[in-house]
């Protein structure tokens, strides 16, 4: 059957493939799976949303299910409500970090979490066969008012708010033009932060440094924060799940590197826990488990196998190696506002700076690039690797390992027509050598 869901939701260009027609029928399909009930919208800051908007709120009440509106909030927001607010679901229209022509949905099952691969096909056969519910009742639309202060109130019940306000911390923000406008600010002046901004204003050509987060845009966030002497900087992608931390010295963070010191934190006082992440990130996260008592589960890459494995093993962390956190008291979900009151919350309770603290842990040498490609191009670009590295990981893409210290990962985006490539190594120079051998063997065969 083709399929209609990528790694995280639907997405595609507006106007072309992610047209209103097909809009329209894809929200039929989810409200179909849905069967009853009300459904809380919401959507990022992108120029076509508030057009989709009006198209999934119809098409909800075409099929009898009331639609209540939250704006232009975070994804996180979005699903905290659904599950906070006692909806039977939700439905985000965002495409994330993908580039301004693009816009998609996610959907959310009532527990706040983004529906299960199984429900994404169940959608996606109804969607095929125009199976759709058709109720006598035309239902209505509202409005959701509260949907911002219960996800803010929401993260500071996880959080020592009178130790992390007695420390004024100084805290550069880059919200990329994107939607944690809303609530990340808030949640800063509400903790006593001083506060710091650049790409604050919401813009959905996303004009300051693209909708993703990534060390070769975050220039601006590094020079911020050492002009202002800020205690940690933090950028978020455009619709503000994930986030990507600069410490005080102006050094930007990979995504694994803020994830472990997380876990190290959280760990220690959840002795036992368990942690779900994905194949492309860090070993180093065994390591520190083996040393706390912790348990470590892999899955395929994706926010929807972590955040559901972490629902099935009542896991307390979750996270991705592209500055995707998850703290499973709060949210099964990759959340930017609740991952930085997280490291407030860290360093409030620290002597160390946010610096100092990173150098204590296990080092590690990651990267990750990608190269444009069609699917079949990068269907072939695996069998290749294959039948070289025959006794490789092939749970999601292909993953070498060569030895305990040193692997690569190539796998297909599940949300643009690219490759991505992943690799880590036990040092600098080692990584360097690695990820030139695989990119050289990846392009000869896209030249065959």
């Amino acid at each position: 059957m083709e399929k209609l869901f990528g790694t995280n939701g639907v997405r595609g260009i507006f106007a072309e493939d992610f047209n209103l027609e097909f809009i329209h029928d894809l929200v039929l399909s989810v409200a179909t799976n849905f069967k009853q009930g009300k459904i809380l919208v919401g959507h990022d800051g992108r120029n076509s949303s508030h057009i989709i908007e009006k198209v999934v709120s119809s098409a909800l009440n075409f099929s009898g299910l009331d639609c209540f509106l939250a704006g232009l909030i975070p994804t996180p927001c979005l699903e905290f409500a659904t599950k906070k607010l006692g909806y039977d679901g939700g439905i985000m229209i965002t495409a994330s970090h993908n580039p301004p022509e693009y816009n998609g949905i996610k959907v959310v099952a009532s527990d706040g979490v983004e529906i299960s691969r199984d429900d994404e096909k169940k959608i996606e056969n109804i969607f095929f066969e125009k199976n759709w519910s058709t109720l006598s009742q035309i239902a209505s639309t509202q409005n959701e008012k509260n949907a911002v202060d219960a996800y803010i109130n929401g993260i500071k019940s996880h959080l020592d708010v009178s130790r992390i306000k007695d420390r004024r911390f100084r805290v550069s923000l880059d919200l990329g033009n994107g939607v944690q406008a809303i609530t990340a600010i808030r949640l800063c002046k509400e903790l006593d932060c001083d506060v710091h901004l650049i790409n604050e204003k919401i813009d959905g050509s996303f004009p300051g440094r693209g909708s993703e987060p990534t060390p070769e845009n975050l220039n601006s966030l590094s020079e911020l924060v050492k002009s202002t002497n800020s205690d940690l900087g933090i950028a978020f992608d455009g619709d503000g799940d994930r986030s990507i931390f600069c410490d005080n010295d102006g050094e930007i963070l990979t995504g694994d590197s803020s994830a472990i010191l997380l876990c190290n934190y959280l760990l220690k006082k959840n002795p036992n826990s368990k942690v779900v992440t994905c194949l492309n990130s860090s070993t180093i996260i065994e390591k520190l488990a083996s040393e706390i008592n912790a348990i470590v589960i892999r899955t395929k890459v994706g926010s929807v196998e972590v955040s559901r494995k972490m629902v099935d093993e009542n896991a307390l962390i979750g996270f991705e190696e592209n500055g995707g956190f998850m703290f499973g008291n709060h949210n099964q979900v990759r959340d930017g506002a609740m991952t930085l009151a997280l490291m407030l919350d860290l360093l409030s309770d620290s002597q160390s700076t946010f610096a100092e603290n990173i150098k204590n842990l296990p080092q590690s040498f990651t990267t990750k690039t990608k190269i444009n490609c069609t699917k079949d191009e990068s269907h072939l670009i695996i069998e290749h690797l294959l039948s070289e590295f025959p006794d490789s990981d092939t749970t999601d893409g292909i993953k070498i390992v060569i030895d305990e210290k040193n692997w690569v990962m190539v796998r297909p985006s599940g949300t643009e027509p690219i490759i991505r490539i992943y690799a880590e190594s036990d040092s600098q120079k080692n990584l360097d050598d690695l990820l030139s051998m695989f990119l050289e063997k990846i392009k000869s065969d896209l030249v065959r």
